[in-house]
């Protein structure tokens, strides 16, 4: 059984809808650069560049953040996975969850 690809997401020009979907994709690049700090800090740690202390403030700061991200997807009324862009034959923008 062949599974249908996924649908590609785009930005309606529908003058009802044109504000969340700017909001949506506002909250997609605000994701992606969430997720590439994230692993930056990562790398880091992994690296033992960092001091304890550093790693509990940059531990606090990424779940405040995640948190954030998470308040206002839920005020717009996004899902995660709403967020993750459709490239065609390179995947998708953000890794899987």
């Amino acid at each position: 059984m062949e599974v249908p690809p996924p649908p590609r997401w785009r930005l309606s020009t529908d003058p009802d809808t044109v504000e969340r979907d700017l909001t949506r994709l506002v909250l997609t690049l605000v994701e992606l650069v969430r997720q590439l700090v994230e692993r930056q800090c990562v790398r880091r740690m992994e690296q033992g560049n960092l001091t304890d202390e550093q790693i509990e403030v940059l531990g606090v700061t990424l779940m405040r953040l995640e948190e954030a991200m998470g308040d206002l997807c839920d005020r717009f009324d996004l899902t995660p996975d709403q967020l993750n862009l459709d490239l065609g034959p390179l995947g998708t923008l953000l890794p899987a969850q």
